[in-house]
């Protein structure tokens, strides 16, 4: 049966090249991009496969928590089913300043804490059934706590590898709290070095074939074995469910990153009441 999967970061590489075989697939596909030209382009090329399941379009910029909550609102407002939500949307490298108008690093907000808000707000439109799907990576670092609210700067990769660990910290800890009678949160390294302009910008080498991402993604939003992996840590470069960095697993540190998530969120405005976010999603 054809499924409802939302795509963040889906105008290019990893993610434009998912929603593509995914709509190839029948699948119903609700692809993000920030540039309205780029997300004109991209759903445009989903539309013409032949065969294709329906295409829809949303833009925001989720560098910023007004942007996050504007995609969340029009997905609200669309009144269908969200299946899976596939958290895709990253930076690595960044030109000028890292910090957004809130002051909040931007390589934290975008890798990690707008995913954690974004998730948190669409679970209540997701099927116990649903998945989410965060695209962690292989480059994990523990999470410096004052870098994430811009009190300590730091280098790309460094600040990459640690919101991709904090990514895997709150998708365990997510999973935690909304259980097995809600929808599936896992992450996911799709691979290293895939070919995207992520990569070639960030290490100048073209990469691997981008379909050995693909095809992990779409065996995570479609496949009965990830329907059964709420919490864990799918490694692709191993081909295989793995551990992650040892952060990803201690319960107390998951629950501090997760609280400082909130008392950020909190402090730009945004509520982060359990209330608003039922452990038991709507069926």
């Amino acid at each position: 049966m054809s499924k409802t999967i939302l795509i963040t970061g889906a105008t290019d590489g990893l993610g434009l090249a998912t929603a593509r075989e995914l709509a190839g697939l029948g699948q119903r596909v609700l692809v993000h991009g920030r540039n309205a030209g780029k997300l004109d382009a991209a759903r445009q090329e989903l539309q013409g496969i032949d065969g294709g399941g329906p295409v829809e379009a949303f833009q925001a910029d989720l560098s910023e928590l007004e942007g996050v909550d504007e995609l969340v609102t029009r997905l609200t407002n669309r009144k269908g089913r969200l299946d899976v939500v596939i958290n895709n949307a990253g930076v690595f490298r960044l030109p000028g300043d890292t910090l957004n108008r809130a002051g909040i690093d931007l390589r934290f907000f975008v890798n990690m804490i707008a995913p954690y808000r974004l998730t948190r707000l669409l679970l209540p439109l997701m099927p116990a059934d649903g998945r989410v799907i965060n695209l962690s990576s292989a480059a994990q670092a523990a999470v410096d706590l004052d870098a994430v609210i811009g009190r300590v700067r730091l280098e790309d990769g460094e600040a990459y590898a640690q919101s991709k660990l904090g990514l895997t910290m709150w998708s365990a800890w997510l999973a935690g709290l909304v259980g097995r009678n809600g929808p599936a949160i896992l992450a996911v390294n799709p691979g290293s070095f895939l070919q995207t302009k992520m990569v070639r910008d960030a290490y100048g080498v073209a990469g691997n074939s981008i379909e050995i991402g693909v095809d992990v993604l779409v065996r995570a939003a479609l496949d009965d074995r990830f329907e059964r992996a709420t919490g864990r840590y799918f490694d692709n470069d191993q081909g295989r469910f793995a551990a992650p960095h040892a952060d990803a697993m201690d319960d107390d540190k998951q629950a501090r990153l997760v609280d400082l998530l909130n008392a950020v969120l909190a402090r730009l405005g945004g509520n982060t009441d359990l209330a608003d976010t039922p452990s038991a999603p709507v069926n």
